[in-house]
């Protein structure tokens, strides 16, 4: 207790030193490149961020192409796993690689049939989002983390130039974390993952014809624990013993494993207009198993679904053995192009593929049409409009439309999707269920204020949703389709504030009023709130640039979602609150040249709260205090 107080005193003494201390450095420049440009005094090229540039293929598809600069920024990288990436935006089990869902809704981007399974969605580094190259040099990018409790992550990337118009890159990603709650042993993992991706893309000569292609496989690991006991259950548990926990699943593990192959590839047949064709292949595999001749059956609900073939393993009743595979094929042809100002596009696509299971009599397939297309208007870089759709046949659409401007952003969508293959129609050892939902329907809108005045930026915000027919896993943890509509309102303010062009408080703070018949079924913090406190700047005659800080973060009470392991799904409860509890970490970051360094002490604040700790999941604590350490290199040789 004494240790974390005097760790929290000197945090904040050295935050309110460093302003005043290094007030007379000067700023720091946007980047390296800026500073030094391409040649240094003896005229030999210097490489380095700004020749080692990126791009994505949605800038090529929308004819804005663009190349990005490597981020070396210090902003936010001590926020490295993917659930803090997202500035806490998403709820998962309290440790890193656990299942995942995000905190609010939003409209899915696939209007059609999806798996259903997307509990480690954050994991997977899905083909539309590869970054593609263009290198002057063969450059490499390593990043390792080693969090408190042995949970880490590695993520080694390496891309260089055949030729100025053909790039190639690989990538190997890879999370070891150890069970923050009842460990055996060192290398007791929890999650153990393991991803990689190979890039390509190629332009002609006469920059006519242009191809992008890549190919991404995670296999993703866990051993599940199924929660602490509760003290109802059992009088010996407690919630906040972390390593000496006692959790109800101890022989249960799942797996998620994943590959697409991917290709884009468009053609100039004049100049302003061009035809394009997409290619997807993807596969997904999803696994359980438990043994239940062990106390891991007292986790599971009483059913037993059996295929009548007992010799199968999978239909053994000391055993529970879930196995689903989704699969899809998508072509997309169209054309696109720009006639001064305004883009267009408009294409035709085709998707088929299946959802199979080893307790399906028959596969659940489907075959979809659809017709889209696309408008853009661009007076300059500040005044934008865009408008795009996407009709389904006969019964799915999407319709977006957005207008950018100085001072507001707003943007519209309406959306009627269908329900996930996994609501439809799902078997295993102990969930079993058909069902025949209707297209679910949403309306959004969202808009954006621009508040600009001196060092000072403002961002005030307001989503409004209205969502019908939506479909959910109830208290049961089956599926269920809500019979009312619910409405969103959600204001919001983001913030950013500057004293002395050194020291710096970063907000945002979100309040959600939910309505209507169907309000129950989103289960959605009232008060979400993120802050961010930090010291930015160079010491040392900018040999080092330094942030120092203090993080904070606060959902009120809610009753949150649960998760069963065996559906890999999310489900309604309402005996559980994952209380309010703001939770306060300390970092440091810095760089030298282009090397990376971060630490970060999580939960400061702990041992001073009436509470011992807090809930991410009911059943799940978040982190105790521990210390993570980072450090990523960049190389261009």
């Amino acid at each position: 207790m004494r240790k974390r107080g005097y760790f929290l005193a000197m945090w904040i003494a050295l935050l309110a030193w460093s302003p005043a201390a290094f007030s007379q450095q000067q700023d720091e420049e946007e980047g390296e490149g800026a500073r030094r440009g391409l040649l240094d005094d003896s005229t030999k090229m210097v490489y380095g961020p700004n020749t080692s540039l990126y791009f994505y293929e949605k800038f090529v598809r929308n004819n804005r192409f663009e190349k990005i600069e490597l981020d070396t920024s210090l902003t936010g990288f001590h926020n490295y796993e993917p659930v803090a990436d997202t500035w806490y935006k998403y709820q998962d089990l309290g440790n890193l690689g656990t299942a995942a869902r995000p905190v609010f809704y939003d409209v899915p981007q696939q209007i059609g049939r999806t798996s259903g399974f997307e509990a480690y969605d954050l994991y997977h580094n899905s083909s539309d989002s590869i970054r593609y190259f263009d290198t002057k040099s063969p450059h490499t990018h390593i990043a390792a983390f080693f969090g408190g409790g042995n949970r880490n992550q590695l993520d080694v990337e390496f891309v260089r130039n055949i030729r100025p118009n053909w790039n190639v890159g690989i990538a190997y990603r890879t999370i070891r974390a150890r069970k923050t709650l009842n460990p055996t042993r060192r290398d007791d993992n929890n999650v153990v993952n393991d991803s990689y991706e190979i890039h390509t893309n190629y332009s002609s000569p006469n920059g006519k014809y242009r191809l992008l292609a890549n190919f991404t496989r995670m296999e993703h690991n866990v051993n599940e624990q199924g929660g602490i006991i509760p003290p109802e259950v059992d009088t010996t548990s407690l919630y906040f013993t972390y390593e000496d926990s006692k959790v109800w699943l101890r022989n249960s593990r799942a797996k998620d494993l994943r590959q697409e192959y991917h290709l884009y590839q468009q053609y100039e047949i004049v100049k302003g207009w061009q035809a394009y064709h997409v290619f997807d292949k993807k596969k997904q595999e999803v696994r359980f198993f438990s043994d239940l001749e062990t106390s891991d059956a007292d986790f599971f609900n009483e059913n037993r679904f059996n295929s009548s073939d007992t010799t199968l393993v999978f239909s053994k009743r000391d055993t529970t053995n879930n196995h689903n595979h989704f699969s899809e094929w998508k072509n997309e042809f169209g054309f696109k192009g720009d006639l001064g100002p305004v883009y267009y596009n408009a294409y035709l696509k085709f998707r088929t593929g299946r959802m199979a299971s080893r307790f399906f009599s028959y596969n659940n397939s489907f075959t979809e049409l659809y017709l889209g297309g696309a408008l853009r208007g661009e007076i300059n870089e500040n005044w934008v409009f865009e408008a795009e759709g996407e009709y389904l046949i006969p019964d799915g659409y999407r319709l977006t439309g957005l207008f950018i401007s100085p001072y507001l952003d707003v943007r519209y969508t309406k959306a009627l999707y269908k329900p996930t293959l996994a609501q439809e129609k799902y078997r295993g050892n102990h969930y079993r269920w058909d069902n025949d939902f209707s297209n679910i329907g949403v309306d959004q809108i969202q808009g954006t204020i621009k508040v600009n005045v001196g060092d000072m930026s403002l961002r005030p915000n307001l989503t409004i949703n209205r969502i019908n027919n939506y479909v959910f896993y109830n208290e049961e943890q089956v599926p269920e389709q809500a019979a009312s509509q619910a409405f969103m309102v959600i204001p919001g303010l983001n913030s950013h504030f500057v004293v002395g062009k050194r020291f710096h408080w970063v907000s945002e703070a979100r309040y959600t009023l939910i309505t209507g018949g169907a309000a129950d079924k989103f289960r959605i913090p009232e008060l979400f709130i993120n802050s961010r406190i930090y010291f930015d700047g160079p010491l040392f005659d900018e040999n080092i640039f330094v942030q120092i800080g203090l993080e904070g973060r606060y959902r009120s009470d809610n009753l949150a979602p649960a998760y069963m392991p065996a559906t890999q799904q999310f489900y309604l409860q309402d005996d559980f609150n994952v209380y309010a509890y703001p939770v306060a970490d300390a970092f440091l970051n810095f760089r030298i040249n282009r090397t990376r360094v971060l630490f970060r002490y999580n939960h400061l604040n702990a041992g001073f709260m009436e509470n011992d700790g807090y809930f991410v999941t009911p059943g799940y604590t978040g982190l105790k205090n521990m210390l993570d350490l980072g450090i990523s290199w960049y190389f261009f040789d």
